[in-house]
């Protein structure tokens, strides 16, 4: 019997979710000790709800194989920006339709307005049918750098008239009118980062941590994505260690799943952490992945609030860089309803509900055969039985189901 096929170890890739698959693509992995770049022409679909992964071939204008790009989704289409490839930093801006059998890439041509200026370890939100990125680490012609305050120079990084640096400059790009406009934002800027965390909750974006030069942090800010007004959030609680290279995902219209990093003393974390918009408070979460650190991965959300993280590295890249990992791990954040504990308790017994199955009504059977591959013990990515039986209980006993 072949293996199943899964996407390679990888650190610095992308990764996006439409709630049936996760999608990867790009990042690089170290051979020999030299950073290699993953191929290019591949595209890596993750199934949430069995588990497995499908290469796809690629085809058109494939973009350079990089790592540190930024990718979302955006009605059906996978778009990329930013990034660095073996020319360094780029501003190249791509996207693929993810309907279209022949994953078919193309270069974004903008109609109107500017690209940004080069960069990688950016961040993104979708908002209306728009894509507003923010910060990240890259270079600018010393004629191009008009505010100190929003592009900080690395002064250890620099050739002739061009100099390298942090920004925290918000483009926005209009994916129906392809057009790129640089609005004006109002309030108290976050200082320049890259490295940083990100996500959305209706119209407000945020940003949590990041490199600033020689320090990483653990601040919150959020930026109203109509008004372009930011403001800063302090927490009411204790905050997480400072970090860069770490996810930040929505997981309900009140509260941000944070995990990961590299820390302040550049050690590599495993914490998981919930912020509470309401209350702006944070709570360490209790997980079962205390044991696997994780920084430049990524995090999508899945099914029910579930925070999928792939790939990253646990060891600190910049000394140790063998640590790439390819796992996907299951973070939940949320109870599951009851139509979801009851499938995964089939799904995890399948031999004890064989008969039971084939009886099931057709859409809800597939359902369970799928989640009953997700749970066979041959599987390297699988979930504790235990765990479920547990969940079961224990929000039953609360009265929660």
């Amino acid at each position: 019997m072949s293996e199943e096929p899964v996407a390679r170890e990888r650190s610095g890739h992308t990764a996006a979710a439409d709630g049936q698959f996760l999608y990867v693509w790009g990042g690089y992995v170290s051979v020999a000790d030299h950073e290699v770049f993953l191929p290019n022409d591949e595209l890596w679909l993750y199934d949430l709800e069995n588990g497995l992964w499908e290469r796809r071939d690629v085809c058109g204008t494939v973009p350079p194989a990089m790592s540190g790009t930024c990718g979302c989704i955006v009605n059906e289409e996978l778009y990329i920006f930013g990034g660095c490839c073996d020319d360094g930093q780029t501003n190249e801006h791509y996207s693929v339709n993810l309907q279209d059998e022949r994953f078919s890439w193309r270069r974004v041509t903008p109609r109107s307005g500017s690209l940004p200026s080069p960069r990688d370890k950016l961040s993104c939100w979708v908002h209306e049918g728009r894509i507003i990125y923010f910060g990240g680490y890259g270079h600018k012609l010393l004629s191009e750098i008009t505010d100190p305050k929003s592009f900080i120079v690395d002064e250890a990084s620099w050739a002739e008239d061009i100099f390298w640096g942090w920004n925290n400059e918000v483009h926005e790009f209009d994916t129906e009118r392809s057009r790129w406009t640089e609005p004006q934002t109002f309030g108290r800027a976050p200082a320049p980062r890259a490295a940083h965390a990100s996500a959305s909750i209706g119209s407000k974006g945020y940003v949590c941590g990041g490199r600033i030069r020689e320090t990483r942090t653990s601040d919150m800010f959020c930026l109203d994505l109509n008004s372009w007004t930011w403001s800063e959030i302090v927490s009411s609680t204790a905050a997480p260690l400072g970090r860069s290279w770490h996810t930040l995902t929505a997981v309900s219209d009140t509260s941000l799943f944070l995990f990961g990093g590299l820390s302040v003393d550049c050690r590599p974390m495993s914490d998981g952490w919930i912020f509470n918009l309401e209350s702006k408070g944070w709570t360490e979460m209790e997980h079962q992945n205390k044991d696997k650190p994780r920084l430049w991965h990524s995090a999508c959300q899945g099914r029910d609030s579930d925070v999928i993280v792939f790939g990253g590295s646990h060891d600190y890249i910049l000394l140790v860089d063998k640590g790439h990992c390819n796992d996907a791990l299951v973070f939940q954040t949320q109870p599951y309803p009851l139509m979801r504990l009851c499938q995964d308790f089939i799904a995890s017994h399948a031999s004890m509900f064989q008969s039971q199955i084939l009886c099931l009504p057709p859409k809800l059977r597939n359902a369970v055969q799928k989640r009953t591959i997700f749970f066979r013990p041959s599987r390297k990515s699988q979930n504790c039985c235990s765990s479920c039986i547990y969940n079961l209980m224990q929000w039953f006993l609360l009265g929660t189901i």
